[in-house]
């Protein structure tokens, strides 16, 4: 009998695995919304990521300092170029991309704050297991706070600093692995003659994403 319980320690507390950060999975589509600590961003939108070409598709509404927008971005980081689309008129607008593309993924010097269930682990299917991270952002000018599926890498939520905003939060929901139109990550042939004003800043609500924050 305490052999048995000495195993059944041994199974439970020393073969139990650490959570180690993660990258996620290279493709992902999804719904995200978007707000910030001084309430100057409010956006909801779909997403399409791909950590191989460096290219992110976004299609949004919201708020951004008081001023209301639609819009459908091709973020093309490998060509520094951010494209404005807009399908109906067949127009395209390219302007500079100054931020570095930044992959899914919990840094391998983050720090694992907690690992919780959310929802409820009382029934199977009615909890997730997620795991939290707590770590300084790429160019050191901040903290961030990332929130990833326990199976998959999958992102939940996350929240990074920002001089100009404060906290930022990201919600991410409905995600799905592969992308099933790979041409939205692509320019549309009417974008084809867009030529890019390398002196042009980026407008309004555009300047969230082509500028580093």
């Amino acid at each position: 009998m305490k052999l048995a319980v000495v195993l059944a320690c041994f199974v439970v507390f020393c073969l139990a695995e650490k959570p180690l950060p993660c990258t996620s999975p290279p493709l992902l589509t999804g719904g995200f919304t978007v707000i910030s600590q001084n309430e100057k961003i409010g956006i909801f939108g779909k997403y399409l990521y791909d950590a191989v070409g460096h290219r992110v598709r976004l299609f949004d509404i919201g708020s951004f300092k008081n001023q209301t927008f639609t819009a459908d971005l091709l973020l093309h980081f490998t060509e520094a170029a951010m494209y404005e689309i807009n399908d109906a008129k067949r127009t395209c607008k390219k302007s500079p991309l100054k931020a570095d593309f930044q992959p899914l993924k919990i840094p391998q010097d983050a720090f694992l704050v907690s690992q919780t269930v959310v929802g409820t682990s009382s029934l199977p299917g009615q909890g997730l297991l997620v795991n939290n991270w707590y770590g300084k952002l790429p160019d050191k000018s901040g903290d961030f706070l990332s929130t990833v599926t326990e199976l998959g890498c999958i992102p939940v939520k996350s929240s990074y600093q920002t001089k100009e905003f404060g906290w930022v939060l990201t919600d991410y929901y409905n995600n799905v692995i592969g992308i099933t139109d790979p041409n939205l990550l692509e320019p549309p042939e009417f974008c084809a003659d867009a030529v890019m004003d390398v002196e042009a800043e980026p407008r309004n609500y555009l300047s969230f994403y082509a500028k580093e924050n």
